[in-house]
């Protein structure tokens, strides 16, 4: 089954930017013990239950969450799955500069990052004395989302969430975090929910001339007599110069338009 993540920015302050750091920091300790420990073992499981019946106390031991210890633990197998796929020596590896703290399973609801209504996340978070929280952030949901998350809720569609720490600091005497929600869905449930276009109930049928500085698209109906015709121009993008990254942007805002413009005069295929 294949997923899609969702993003949602926020803002915390004081105590509660603490937890969220705190929680962060545990969550990277807990994965370099692991790392660790996985490096200096001659044999590791080969199973999930493996790992986890194997590591989870030691993790534990760091962030007494189950749910993030099992999060550290799958975030230590995915780097050893990556490393025996590609080749690279699993001693070798290093984890990069982040701040993050995750569950590992789907569940409804998700226990320590869980949704509730009005678009709010009651997350749990851990403080350096070990003691648990539970904070309520509302991070800011674009409006085409929030439909989304109502059906998560409404559906008890089951999903997985994760906090990522983007940036700290002192403000007014105070901690401040900057920091992203995001939860993981199955892409069949987003599709189902967000998309944008259902099938034209028109019977005309487009066809496109692709040209280097222009795309010719032309509509026809079912006898082949000709019904409309238009040119969505991009030679701007081959101009001299011209970047590619911002070439294929535009040539690809331009396909997106011409489609979008088929859909809406009701052309099948």
């Amino acid at each position: 089954m294949s997923y899609i993540t969702l993003t949602f920015p926020f803002n915390v302050c004081c105590d509660v930017a603490k937890r969220f750091l705190s929680t962060a920091w545990l969550f990277k300790i807990a994965t370099h013990k692991l790392l660790s420990v996985a490096k200096q073992s001659p044999v590791l499981p080969g199973t999930d239950i493996g790992w986890k019946n194997t590591f989870r106390g030691a993790v534990y031991e760091v962030i007494p969450n189950r749910r993030y210890a099992d999060g550290v633990i799958m975030l230590v197998r995915s780097v050893y799955e990556s490393c025996r796929q590609l080749g690279v020596d699993f001693r070798s590896v290093e984890l990069s500069n982040w701040l993050v703290f995750q569950q590992s399973e789907l569940e409804y609801p998700a226990r320590s990052i869980t949704l509730k209504p009005g678009y709010e996340f009651h997350i749990t978070t851990v403080d350096y004395s070990k003691n648990t929280y539970r904070d309520v952030v509302k991070p800011v949901v674009p409006k085409g989302y929030r439909l989304l998350l109502e059906k998560v809720l409404e559906e008890r569609q089951k999903y997985a969430g994760r906090v990522v720490i983007k940036s700290y600091g002192i403000r007014k005497d105070g901690l401040w975090i900057r920091g992203e929600v995001q939860i993981t869905i199955p892409i069949d449930f987003y599709y189902r929910h967000m998309a944008r276009f259902r099938e034209p109930r028109g019977g005309l049928i487009g066809g496109v001339d692709v040209n280097v500085d222009r795309l010719n698209l032309a509509i026809i109906d079912e006898k082949g007599s000709l019904r409309d015709c238009k040119t969505f121009w991009f030679s701007e993008a081959t101009t001299r110069g011209f970047s590619r990254r911002s070439a294929r942007s535009i040539i690809g805002a331009k396909i997106h338009k011409m489609l979008s413009y088929a859909y809406h005069q009701e052309v099948l295929g």
